[in-house]
């Protein structure tokens, strides 16, 4: 997808143009796939610990290496005990924060390679835990014993196959994903299959408060100056219900454009990320 939209960029005369994603897909994946242009690959760290909303279709009965339809069985397991009652159960223990290891075919960098090209060359992978946050799971529909749909709210970084192979481990049968789809980032919804969605402006850090600036205000932070508090708007998108959130910094707005990033010090507005050009 990166590929497509560079192309883009240089049939458009922008050979120089930055381009990178929002958060990597599973290649068995669907759904909605962020993509940053120019100044806005700088807005990652803002956009990594929003929550993602997933769908994902369980198999019971066995554990692959991938954590995926896609990956070889390392082990089955009875599968006539799992009811939904059971699964109520086991699933609101993986709420909250926890401690979770990465597939071994994860985007997590090893000594500064991926981990999945280490796996796919036959290497061992092994991978400490991260901390992770489940924030909501809700079973969409179960035909038990053999599959399960769920959908989960979660942080950033956090790995749905793992959450399988987690529960097929904990209910004694083995599990794996044969589907998942991501519906949502933060306020970002999927527009559908071969669907794109342009951000700019506020909308492009909607949970963060805003500033609009004047023309004056404007070149004073351009060239490090900072500005008065003056008039600030409240975020458009609030977050779930006790979802925990970092600190975000307010939005500088100039002519429709987010032009800076702006931290309150010393009862004034200053810049800590310029944004040049704006978006």
């Amino acid at each position: 997808m990166v590929r497509h939209f560079k192309r883009i960029a240089v049939q458009s005369g922008h050979n120089k143009w930055t381009l990178g994603h929002g958060g990597t897909l599973d290649p068995f994946a669907r759904g909605l796939l962020l993509i940053l242009s120019g100044q806005a690959t700088r807005l990652m760290e803002l956009i990594h610990p929003l929550p993602k909303v997933y769908e994902a279709d369980i198999e019971w009965g066995s554990e692959t290496d991938t954590g995926d339809h896609l990956g070889q069985i390392v082990s089955k397991g009875e599968t006539n005990h799992v009811t939904e009652e059971l699964l109520n159960t086991a699933i609101n223990k993986f709420l909250g924060w926890s401690e979770q290891v990465p597939p071994a075919t994860s985007a997590k960098k090893i000594s500064g390679e991926a981990a999945y090209k280490k796996a796919r060359r036959g290497e061992a992978v092994a991978l400490p835990p991260s901390k992770v946050y489940l924030h909501d799971a809700t079973w969409l529909s179960h035909d038990l014993p053999k599959r399960s749909k769920l959908k989960i709210t979660c942080r950033g970084g956090y790995y749905v196959r793992s959450l399988a192979r987690d529960m097929g481990r904990a209910l004694g049968c083995g599990a794996h994903l044969s589907g998942l789809l991501r519906t949502s980032i933060g306020p970002w919804s999927d527009p559908g299959e071969n669907r794109q969605l342009l951000v700019i402006g506020a909308d492009t850090l909607p949970w963060c408060r805003n500033r609009l600036l004047s023309e004056a205000e404007a070149d004073h932070l351009a060239h490090g100056r900072p500005i008065e508090i003056g008039e600030i708007t409240n975020a458009s998108y609030p977050p779930p219900t006790d979802f925990p959130v970092t600190c975000a910094p307010i939005a500088a707005i100039f002519e429709s454009k987010l032009t800076a990033l702006l931290k309150e010090r010393e009862g004034l507005l200053r810049t800590t990320a310029n944004l040049r050009g704006g978006l």
